[in-house]
């Protein structure tokens, strides 16, 4: 199921979970998470919506990056800043507007570097080319890596 996902095999996801596959298997090939965690590291949208559909478990970074606006809000209550500052992160990569504002009006860092890469919500909102997202963030003050100080790094 963690190929299948990494891989947006939908066919496959349907196969395996019909067969019995555990959504919640842990085994991810980066962070040792669910199916539906590879699935959204490795930006393949129609498993993960999928795997959502079929009863797969998100997460706030889940949710975030798959635009669930309506599933935010109870998750950032019960999330650390950490969390909330990584599913800002997400939502940026994955161009998902809607929930990236929710989450920049909840607290999110909007110049938190994550430790994978060196690119701040700003910069992952451009490679997405979220151009109505990157004008918000602007507005709300977000600066691209470039643009930190070198202690803010």
């Amino acid at each position: 199921l963690h190929w299948a996902a990494s891989n947006d095999d939908v066919v496959a996801v349907d196969a395996l979970v019909d067969a019995g596959a555990d959504l919640e298997a842990p085994g991810g090939v980066v962070g040792g998470g669910p199916p539906l965690e590879d699935a959204r590291i490795f930006g393949q949208w129609a498993a993960a919506r999928r795997l959502v559909e079929r009863g797969a478990r998100t997460t706030l970074v889940d949710a975030a990056a798959l635009g669930l606006a309506d599933r935010v809000p109870a998750l950032v209550d019960t999330a650390t800043p950490d969390e909330v500052d990584a599913a800002l992160w997400a939502a940026c990569s994955a161009g998902q507007a809607g929930t990236a504002l929710l989450l920049a009006d909840a607290g999110a860092r909007l110049d938190r570097v994550p430790p994978w890469e060196p690119v701040t919500p700003l910069d992952a909102a451009r490679r997405a080319g979220a151009e109505e997202l990157i004008a918000a963030l602007r507005t709300r003050g977000a600066r691209s890596y470039d643009e930190l100080p070198t202690a803010e790094r």
